[in-house]
């Protein structure tokens, strides 16, 4: 049995490639939008891609299930609960795939994080037909966690209903495997899907059985209580993509091509007069340096996808400004997590308005000790923590206003008549994220923590800590 796991860091996804050497039939689980890693794969080996598997409607990512049907002709596999516009072939307890004469992967219904999510068991034919080797878990299962039943409650099931669907799964089906399975899940840390989720990328039952803590011993009612307590804010476009992976939609090439769009200022200028969104993807320190009035800042070598998709608007087109030659990465990013409403960029980048400096605005970025002067100075400014709750618990800068960069648009008001206002996050990424939005908003006196949290605790700055 081939077997490889790929992750892709900035959405904290796996997906996987799964052969049969002798006959080369190919499956992948739970693929990525832009397929071309699965394809180089079965290429390189002169493997063919013949089946493809869902574990669950994915909420965070619009799946590439679709493109491998079209690309290679795969037939789709989906949990027996799902309904979808397309074919698929349903999966229950039980059903079997085999490839070849080394590979037999056997479904598992596993609801609870969705009605429909399954895991699939991967057992190697040449080395023990007895036990599978292997447990793809979808969301089901994390390293660390598992998935929240919480997510996406409303469709037609309440969170205490899929709290007992997923407990179920756990303990009278995963837990019921020999310890030393393998785990594989969908998600590692970084991902929304969950609270705790690990760096690591893969364990074993018997680890996740001690370690784990939603696997502790525990009524149904205290696993929903557990689980569902301090998890991060649903991003607005989880919904939508939950939604759209169930049906079909146009292909992730048809929407990169759209956004390569060259738009000389003029042309950019009057597209966002006309209600489209300015994007800028470059650096932090670029940004702030200067930069388009209204334009919000989520760089590209950060967690870019999951901020936009999370604070911009699914309804309104978007135009790029990214430093050249990264054009096209900015909008496939985009296209993964099914934004695919890029419709041009800047032609020539931050280099077009040099000779318009009318249009430009700029902030200026503290270091933790110059921070600390104006504290301690006559006019001491506030001070915005916009990381989550749980990174201003385990420590923040005293006097701090807490409010999550993710519900900082909700709660313009609390911060509009400051006007001497210093944001930090824990790196220096999300605030200038932050800070463009104030800005947008017409917030005075705009300025960030250059290094966030992690610079002000390495200069031996001031702390609040927990005293428990």
């Amino acid at each position: 049995m081939y077997f490889k796991q790929h992750y892709l860091t900035c959405l904290a996804h796996a997906s996987y490639f799964i052969a049969d050497t002798a006959t080369g039939s190919a499956v992948v689980v739970d693929p990525q939008r832009d397929i071309e890693p699965y394809l180089a794969e079965a290429e390189k080996h002169g493997w063919k891609i013949e089946h493809v598997y869902l574990t669950h409607f994915h909420a965070d990512f619009l799946a590439g299930h679709l493109e491998l049907r079209e690309r290679t002709g795969a037939k789709i596999h989906l949990g027996g609960r799902a309904e979808a516009e397309f074919a698929f072939v349903p999966e229950f307890d039980g059903t079997t795939l085999q490839l070849g004469e080394s590979v037999r992967i056997v479904a598992m219904e596993t609801p609870g994080h969705t009605p429909e999510s399954i895991s699939l068991q991967l057992f190697d034919l040449l080395a023990d037909d007895s036990v599978p080797q292997v447990l793809l878990t979808g969301d089901a299962l994390f390293i660390g966690d598992v998935g929240r039943p919480d997510l996406l409650a409303s469709i037609g099931f309440t969170k205490e209903e899929l709290g007992k669907m997923l407990y179920d799964s756990l303990h009278n089906k995963i837990l019921k495997l020999p310890d030393e399975v393998r785990v594989y899940p969908a998600h590692g840390a970084g991902s929304m899907c969950g609270k705790n989720l690990s760096d690591e990328t893969s364990s074993t039952i018997g680890e996740q059985r001690l370690t784990n803590y939603a696997l502790q011993p525990m009524t149904p009612a205290e696993f929903l209580a557990v689980v569902t307590v301090g998890q991060p804010k649903m991003p607005s476009y989880f919904a939508h993509d939950a939604d759209l992976n169930r049906r079909e939609f146009p292909t992730l090439g048809a929407a990169v091509a759209r956004g390569l769009e060259p738009l000389s200022l003029a042309e950019f200028l009057a597209q966002a007069k006309h209600g489209a969104q300015v994007l800028d993807v470059r650096d932090v320190e670029a940004f702030a340096a200067e930069h388009l009035e209204g334009s919000v800042s989520i760089g590209l070598d950060g967690k870019y996808a999951t901020w936009a998709g999370t604070l911009l608007n699914l309804e309104r087109p978007v135009i790029l400004i990214t430093e050249q030659g990264r054009e096209e990465e900015a909008i496939l990013r985009l296209g993964r997590i099914g934004f695919d409403t890029v419709v041009g960029y800047l032609e020539g980048g931050a280099s077009s308005w040099q000779d318009r400096p009318e249009l430009l605005k700029s902030f200026s970025r503290l270091d933790a000790p110059e921070l600390l002067a104006r504290i301690q100075g006559d006019h001491a400014p506030k001070i915005l923590d916009v990381r989550t709750g749980g990174e201003h618990g385990a420590g923040h800068i005293e006097d701090a206003l807490h409010i999550p960069l993710a519900e900082l648009p909700g709660r313009m008001d609390e911060i509009k008549d400051i006007e001497n206002l210093v944001i930090h996050c824990a790196g220096g990424y999300r605030s200038v994220i932050a800070a463009s939005l104030l800005e947008a908003a017409d917030v005075k006196g705009v300025r960030d923590l250059r290094g966030g949290f992690e610079a002000w605790t390495a200069a031996h700055q001031p702390v609040v800590v927990p005293t428990s």
